[in-house]
């Protein structure tokens, strides 16, 4: 922890991050928000060839849609919901005299139809299965969207509000873990060309509760989940910037993707931190992207 709270300490004293108040809500600076430009652009280089459909989704989404996804079976820790004031005068009044005198004025809030999107793939199920069946050549997304997810940490690269670039992939099982293991190849040269450190390996999303210890155990038995770590506050533990992920039908399955055989598709995504990413770009090369190597420069800027 002291680690981890060292580098945050250097981050905000450079400016590079912004203080807020909330330990994982940060500001960033314009040289923060440059690096992450810059590295967008090299995902582009190295995915833009493949004909994926852009989608750019806000940071909410449909709470029913949330609710049909499954997600508070297996992660309600980490979930977020939207509540807004929906009283009458007698209730604003109310809550104002909370406020003044320093209790919780959140009580009189209620939920609204939005949630905080937890990944950047979660609205997409629900928008392409209300297309139709899918092509048999599969069909592939390129999504980046602001996430939540609930868990406050001194440590830099774990915030509760963060960028997730994705491309999500959905055919037969074959397509889409051929998709996976292009990107795992991909992922591991983008991050070598940033003179990053990099291993791979097998991983498991945090499951809730006792049941979900049992999914975490299936998902790393069958090799569903990779991740692509790098040290940013820890050389024993580096952080997981990259992960590639296949769903089997289980999408498929809850969503109702078809494809034009009437086959249940599979669905598999590759995942960017972008905050993670520029964090490891900072920790390894320096503070100012000015001092870093010039291929480093080259590679990011041209």
């Amino acid at each position: 922890m002291d680690m981890q709270t060292n580098f945050l300490d250097r981050l905000f004293d450079a400016g590079l991050l912004i203080e807020t108040g909330v330990d994982g809500l940060y500001g960033r600076s314009g040289e923060f928000e440059d690096v992450i430009a810059a590295f967008e652009r090299l995902i582009d280089r190295f995915g833009g060839q493949d004909g994926a459909e852009a989608m750019r989704f806000p940071p909410g989404m449909n709470r029913a849609y949330f609710e049909t996804s499954g997600y508070m079976k297996s992660f309600p820790q980490l979930a977020g919901t939207v509540h807004s004031f929906c009283g009458n005068d007698h209730d604003h009044m109310s809550l104002l005299k909370c406020m003044e005198v320093g209790e919780d004025w959140t009580k009189e809030q209620e939920a609204t139809d939005i949630v905080l999107t937890p990944a950047a793939c979660y609205p997409l199920y629900p928008t392409v299965a209300r297309r139709g069946a899918l092509p048999m050549t599969g069909k592939l997304f390129d999504l980046q969207s602001y996430c939540f997810r609930h868990e406050p940490s001194k440590d830099p690269a774990r915030q509760q509000l963060f960028r997730m670039r994705e491309y999500v992939c959905m055919g037969t099982e074959q397509h889409v873990t051929d998709f996976r293991q292009s990107w795992m190849d991909r992922g591991v040269e983008m991050m070598k060309l940033l003179g990053l450190t990099v291993e791979i390996d097998v991983a498991n999303d945090p499951f809730f509760g006792r049941a979900g210890k049992m999914m975490a155990n299936n998902q790393r038995d069958q090799n569903l989940k990779f991740e692509l770590l790098i040290p940013i506050t820890s050389v024993a533990k580096p952080t997981a910037c990259m992960s590639f992920n296949y769903h089997q039908d289980a999408f498929g399955t809850k969503w109702g993707l078809n494809l034009e055989d009437g086959a249940v598709a599979h669905t598999a995504c590759v995942g960017f931190g972008l905050e993670r990413i520029a964090l490891a770009l900072f920790h390894t090369h320096g503070l100012s992207t000015s001092d870093w190597q010039e291929d480093i420069r080259k590679i990011l800027w041209g």
